[in-house]
C-alpha cells in the first residue's frame, strides 16, 4: 500500500519545490503539477507532487493524520 501526504509549498526553484510537512521540509519534484505555486497545498508521493489540493481539503486530511497518529503511543512489539 502507498500513501501520499499533503504539504504546503514554501518556495519554487526551476521545477523543484520546498514543501513543509508539519514542520519537516523536503524537496519535491513538480513535474506532474507545473501549475502549482507558492502557498498551495500539494499531495506528495515518492518525492513527486501529484496534485494540487484545495487548502480546506488539505487541512482536513492533516487533521485526520493528527487524529490517527497523534494518539498512538509507542509500545513494545509482541513476542512471537
Amino acid at each position: 500500500m502507498c500513501i501520499a501526504v499533503p504539504g504546503k509549498l514554501l518556495s519554487i526553484e526551476d521545477n523543484t519545490a520546498e514543501v513543509n510537512f508539519n514542520g519537516v521540509r523536503r524537496k519535491v519534484a513538480l513535474d506532474l503539477v507545473p501549475q502549482a505555486k507558492k502557498g498551495d497545498y500539494v499531495l506528495v508521493h515518492a518525492g513527486f507532487a501529484i496534485t494540487v489540493l484545495e487548502s480546506s481539503e488539505a487541512e482536513k486530511t492533516l487533521e485526520l493524520f493528527e487524529e490517527i497518529y497523534g494518539h498512538e503511543s509507542p509500545e513494545k512489539p509482541e513476542k512471537l
